[in-house]
């Protein structure tokens, strides 16, 4: 497995993970509305599949994970592509990782934890909100969890 920058990936390799991933290549969060495949980020890629994306936005002196997909768990993947996000914050000067997640993704939340994440605030409702613009939100989540808030994590950097 090797970590590739994502300006090395295609458009149509792009919209084509993000379509079967997320329904769609936009992201809505009570931080802003993003178009992924105009996002930075990094792919985990071996014999030329796509095994693990994830993609940031840098604000001012932090950073914001906007997507991360491992779509084979426990092999690393996820981890080694935090890493590649964190040795770019690094080399951008920031100062903080921010990640949010849905009160719902109780591996995420497991995960990022894990790795140095604190959680910071619940926006309760946010994804209420979010589906104001994105419709195709599921209203049930992981374990039959109603999706209703937003978690944020940070680490410092």
């Amino acid at each position: 497995m090797k970590i590739v920058d994502l300006k090395h990936l295609s458009t149509e390799e792009k919209v084509d993970f993000f379509h079967t991933h997320w329904c769609g290549t936009k992201m809505v969060f009570s931080s802003g509305v993003y178009e992924c495949t105009d996002l930075d980020g990094f792919a985990a890629v071996e014999n030329e599949k796509i095994l693990g994306l994830i993609t940031y936005v840098k604000k001012e002196r932090e950073c914001e994970i906007i997507s991360l997909d491992s779509l084979v768990e426990n092999k690393g993947i996820g981890t080694s592509l935090i890493q590649a996000v964190e040795a770019e914050v690094e080399r951008m000067d920031c100062h903080f990782i921010r990640v949010i997640t849905t009160n719902d993704n109780v591996r995420a939340l497991a995960f990022y934890q894990k790795r140095g994440f604190r959680m910071t605030e619940i926006l309760h409702d946010a994804v209420q909100r979010a589906r104001e613009i994105k419709p195709e939100i599921p209203t049930i989540g992981n374990h039959g969890i109603p999706i209703v808030d937003e978690l944020l994590l940070e680490k410092e950097i």
